[in-house]
């Protein structure tokens, strides 16, 4: 697919990229659905089906670009897709929904979510410049990874346990597709094709986008960063832009911020812990910088958050005029 991408016309190589994306996001879905569907024939709680598959699947689009990038060499490109997305998520897909319709925030995202966030934003910042347990710094490399991953997993663990407890409690546990109505039962069959298809989707899929968005990079003269952190990003997180703006339209976005933060922690921990266990990834200089704005834009959230424990209009058009002030610097730096 590499070779025949860079020999393409640049407008088919435009629509390689589009073709990646839909395959990136589609794949995910009927991965998803069809992975969902098996775990509740088994008599999974949707608790827990909430908390891992579903929460997992808006990850996989990134997952697919990252370690597709990190196999492929193209460093830059794994990590500011993640970077990129956790920006984009936080400041574009929560500020689009401040607008549109007020979000409120619940008190274990101010917490406990955000603070997390941050520290596994910190956590990749220290790993990347030190490059713990690998001989050269800048570097993720596979014993970060696998910290990542061990990470990833506690942090899943406490989040099962703090919803099975809120729900014996008898409290309101509001958790991303995490109730028996909204998981699809289908036959097994067919969620065997959905899981199998969509699991071959994201992989091609990441293939077609990584290949394509180097070759759109070098035809424009743009870096790698910058296609990662711009093109790349938007394209793997306009799912929860869409779905975000179909919530607010219906004033159903309490959730929003939660699921974003959720989503970013996903990205570092889950994403680059897999990319970086498979194979090494350089860091850079600007993605240091970049993970500096990160950390800077989430404790903006947090302060807008904490302080009235709700993101309206006017903390909603903060924060996208953050980040078009972030995006014309990394278009001219």
């Amino acid at each position: 697919m590499e070779k025949f991408i860079n020999n393409a016309p640049f407008a088919l190589v435009l629509a390689a990229l589009v073709i990646g994306f839909v395959l990136l996001i589609k794949g995910a879905d009927y991965f998803v659905e069809g992975s969902s569907s098996v775990a509740k024939r088994f008599h999974v709680p949707a608790i827990i089906i909430g908390l891992t598959i579903v929460a997992m699947g808006t990850s996989l689009p990134e997952t697919a670009v990252s370690v597709s990038a990190s196999l492929a060499g193209n460093n830059e490109l794994a990590v500011s897709n993640v970077v990129g997305s956790n920006i984009f998520n936080l400041m574009v897909v929560i500020g689009v929904c401040g607008v549109l319709a007020t979000v409120n925030v619940a008190k274990e995202t101010i917490r406990r979510d955000i603070p997390f966030s941050l520290i596994c934003a910190g956590m990749l910042l220290i790993f990347g410049i030190a490059g713990i347990g690998d001989k050269s710094s800048m570097t993720l490399g596979h014993l970060d990874g696998v910290i990542f991953l061990v990470c990833f997993a506690g942090y899943i663990f406490y989040m099962i346990r703090s919803a099975q407890k809120a729900s014996r409690e008898g409290k309101k546990v509001e958790i991303e597709g995490g109730s028996d109505e909204e998981i699809k039962l289908i036959s097994m069959p067919l969620s065997i094709v959905f899981i199998v298809g969509g699991a071959a989707a994201i992989a091609i899929g990441g293939d077609i986008t990584v290949d394509a968005a180097a070759r759109i990079a070098g035809d424009l003269g743009m870096s790698q960063t910058l296609i990662g952190l711009t093109i790349v990003s938007i394209g793997t997180s306009l799912p929860e832009l869409v779905t975000s703006i179909v919530a607010a339209k219906k004033n159903e976005v309490d959730m929003a911020l939660g699921n974003a933060v959720g989503s970013n922690v996903f990205n570092i921990l889950m994403v680059l812990g897999i990319a970086s266990a498979i194979s090494p990834i350089t860091i850079i200089r600007e993605n240091i910088i970049d993970l500096c704005v990160l950390m800077v834009f989430t404790v903006c959230v947090w302060i807008f958050a904490a302080t009235k424990k709700r993101i309206g209009k006017v903390e909603g058009f903060c924060m996208i005029a953050l980040y078009a002030a972030y995006a014309v610097y990394i278009i001219i730096r």
